[in-house]
């Protein structure tokens, strides 16, 4: 696997902007179906090759223009290693080869050690679920151009985090929307660090290791900001408070029994979603996309339709699983149905059909975007944004300990 450059030093706004709406090299092709196995641009030292993996949106085309591609090798998975797990029919996804298995098994060592061992994370009880999470393959499949297994272990502790927080403050473990606002806060203050009195600072780093939710917190931000740039760590920031923030909103929304609109469940989604996980491929791949092409509105809404897209595949793979916990749990479907007057496999079809158009949605905003700013650091972020969502949908697909489909077909 190619070694990843250096970290860029300085920006590379003052090249893309003579890009954008003025330096278009070509119009992108539409997207290809999952299934198409056609061949591929070359491989760039901007966007390194990585053998196996599925499709990704496609560069601008055109004479001269081959360098600039952002596709990937169309691949299915390796021969002799068949994925577990039966994909929803219908769903718009890119098939991803199994991960390698030696890196999922160090990754899972290591996350397992530090859950354990370092911030004590669950008790003994809980072992099996955490087993049966599986995120060291989550992670590999998400982040195969990570250097080392270090890069990796970045996205791992922090997703087991996010997830530790989801349980123990909103859902499975304890969770409850009463007073969760309250401790979204103090956990957020593990990531975004309290600046106060010296009177005041003991307590509040003394209360860094009052729960699990914290204590992961405080040591996989640790790990992360001591690997990552000051800027990549402030972009994570960010993305967590939009978690919380979603977090909120749906919890507000269960303490008055509200099924809200579609379009209003779908705002919050954007919010309650993975983005966090993507948006720092960058960091876990050993480079960095510079802070302002990060912000920069056509990136901001590539990351929003990929998150949102893979947020609505959690929603459908786990829909039997929340169906069957105590309570009215508000997924896609369940909105659908009941805002729409529609039985409850067709809400589930009709929220298929939702995730399939954000996906192409994505794809022909991250095309756009390859053409418009062929930077080399914007289209290797690209890449590794659409590896993370075929990774992502991998994941569930085959994480049949946690997910099993509904009887709709």
């Amino acid at each position: 696997m190619p070694e990843p450059g250096p970290s860029p030093l300085q920006s590379s706004l003052p090249t893309a902007a003579t890009h954008f709406g003025a330096h278009v090299l070509g119009r992108s092709a539409p997207p290809i179906e999952p299934t198409d196995t056609g061949a591929t641009a070359e491989a760039t030292a901007a966007a390194p090759p990585l053998p196996g993996l599925g499709w990704v949106p496609h560069g601008p085309t055109g004479l001269g223009t081959a360098a600039l591609s952002l596709a990937r090798h169309e691949a299915a998975p390796a021969p002799g290693a068949p994925v577990a797990g039966r994909p929803i029919p219908g769903l718009y996804f890119h098939p991803v080869p199994e991960p390698d298995p030696a890196r999922v098994d160090e990754v899972s060592r290591r996350i397992k050690a530090w859950a354990q061992d370092e911030v004590q994370l669950y008790p003994e009880d809980w072992e099996g679920e955490f087993d049966g999470f599986s995120v060291g393959r989550y992670m590999v499949a998400c982040h195969p151009d990570a250097p080392t297994v270090e890069h990796l272990m970045l996205a791992t502790r922090l997703m087991v985090a996010e997830n530790a927080v989801d349980d123990c403050y909103c859902e499975d473990h304890g969770g409850s929307p009463v007073g969760l606002g309250g401790r979204l806060l103090l956990a957020h203050t593990a990531l975004d660090p309290l600046h106060t009195t010296g009177e005041y600072q003991p307590a509040w780093a003394e209360s860094l290791h009052a729960d699990a939710p914290r204590r992961a917190y405080r040591s996989a931000m640790e790990y992360f900001t001591g690997q990552a740039t000051p800027s990549q760590a402030d972009r994570y920031r960010h993305d967590m408070a939009r978690l919380h923030l979603g977090y909120l909103a749906e919890a507000a929304w269960t303490e008055t029994n509200h099924v809200p609109e579609v379009w209003e469940y779908l705002a919050m989604r954007q919010f309650n979603n993975f983005r966090p996980c993507p948006t720092i491929t960058d960091s876990v791949g050993g480079y960095e996309l510079p802070a302002d092409l990060h912000a920069q509105p056509a990136m901001q809404r590539v990351l929003a339709l990929a998150g949102n897209a893979t947020t609505i595949v959690n929603d459908l793979y786990s829909y039997t699983k929340e169906l069957a916990s105590p309570g009215k749990h508000l997924n896609l479907p369940v909105v659908i149905a009941e805002r729409e007057n529609l039985s409850d496999k067709e809400g589930y079809l009709k929220a298929v059909e939702v995730h399939n158009d954000l996906m192409r949605d994505f794809e022909a905003a991250a095309a756009d975007l390859a053409a418009a700013c062929p930077v080399p650091s914007v289209l290797r972020f690209l890449r590794g944004v659409a590896v993370w969502v075929d990774g992502n949908h991998y994941w569930h697909q085959t994480n049949t300990y946690r997910y099993s489909l509904p009887d709709f077909w």
